[in-house]
């Protein structure tokens, strides 16, 4: 193949490589749709890599059908010399064809047909990028979420799983998950719902009974859409009202995957930003211990976010049982670690203005080193 001189109106522009699919754009410039695609998603001005021009909203990329054919046949003539022939690309995905899937699913009452929608939108979701995108311009993420809602009021866990992995996938904008939630109520509820049927999967494996659950991809896909409506207010209230904090404590207390782990702390940051959702975390026996027991154990998101949420319980809800109880854990000897780890400027702050806040009770404390504290004086 070395030997072999390629057309350099074959090679795309940015992979430097022999196009399989070749779009060209509103510019006149031709592309392998894999790599300008790649490009448009991860650029934001939406620009023109090889002319610099911006190209307009609504602008599309056409398929340039006469340059794929020169490529097979050139590639046929030279597979002698090592060259791989380029197969015919499958027609890109579109919006209509995701509604009429997404129609068929709606109208279906068969539990069995609607699960083979949900799987192959399922396995177009994971196939790349422009099919997700087809499917958030058809609608696909509110159709899901309530298709979500109607399984939980039927307490009906068939097809869950196939629905949070699509919703995962597809990364949706949170503001729909937001909006989406403010106007179903229930739908806060159902993903409580889903992570207790997690929950109950995870102690079913450990007693060897197999039971119908969802998987631990689908705990993270629910946790995922969770944090994206608790910026929400209202979202919250909810939240805190169906005792997610004691649940997602229990989750985190049986997860042992950083992920999950950083899911989990992100919606506690969110609910302990509130007096309810404080009451309810300090309420949990192992609320403060696992949150302690997780700092500069997981990640560097996940010791920001415990020491957000330490930081929120002490200077709100700091009484004398729970400054003591934080003591007794290990929490206060944790924030002093972070003070000396490789952590960054601003969890550092968070923790040194938390030790300051409380360093009348904590320095005459034998359970934490007064070097520690007296090395950050106030």
């Amino acid at each position: 193949m070395d030997d072999v001189e390629v057309p350099q109106y074959f090679i795309c522009p940015i992979s430097l490589q022999i196009m399989k699919d070749p779009v060209t754009m509103v510019t006149g410039i031709t592309y392998d749709r894999e790599s300008i695609e790649q490009w448009l998603s991860s650029d934001t001005n939406a620009t023109c890599p090889l002319t610099k021009q911006l190209l307009p909203t609504d602008s599309d990329l056409t398929p340039n059908h006469t340059l794929r054919r020169l490529i097979q046949a050139w590639c046929t003539i030279n597979a002698a010399n090592g060259i791989d022939r380029i197969p015919t690309p499958k027609s890109p995905l579109n919006k209509f064809h995701v509604l009429k899937l997404l129609q068929d699913l709606c109208v279906q009452n068969d539990l069995n047909l609607q699960l083979q929608y949900l799987k192959k939108l399922e396995g177009l979701a994971n196939e790349n990028e422009r099919n997700r995108r087809a499917m958030i311009q058809a609608g696909a993420p509110r159709a899901l979420m309530s298709m979500m809602v109607t399984c939980f009021k039927k307490d009906r866990s068939l097809g869950v799983e196939e629905v949070l992995n699509i919703l995962n996938m597809i990364r949706f904008p949170s503001d729909e998950t937001t909006l989406f939630s403010v106007q179903n109520y229930d739908f806060m509820e159902s993903i409580m719902w889903v992570l207790r049927c997690c929950d109950d999967k995870a102690v079913e494996m450990k007693t060897r009974v197999v039971k119908d659950g969802v998987s631990h991809l689908v705990t993270k896909a629910a946790l995922h859409v969770m944090l994206c409506a608790c910026p929400w207010g209202r979202n919250k209230m909810k939240l805190i009202e169906v005792d997610a904090v004691f649940d997602l404590i229990e989750l985190e207390l049986n997860s042992s995957d950083k992920r999950t782990t950083e899911l989990i702390f992100g919606i506690l940051d969110y609910l302990c930003s509130c007096a309810d959702g404080r009451a309810k975390f300090v309420g949990h026996s192992a609320g403060i211990a696992m949150v302690s027991k997780r700092i500069l154990r997981v990640s560097p998101a996940t010791d920001d976010l415990a020491v957000r949420i330490i930081a929120s319980i002490c200077k709100f809800s700091g009484t004398q049982e729970v400054i003591h109880e934080m003591l007794r854990v290990g929490a206060a000897s944790k924030l002093c670690m972070v003070l000396q780890a490789e952590s960054s400027a601003n969890t550092k702050d968070k923790a040194r203005g938390v030790l300051r806040l409380h360093s009348n009770v904590w320095s005459n404390s034998p359970c934490i080193h007064v070097y520690l504290l007296t090395r950050y004086p106030r």
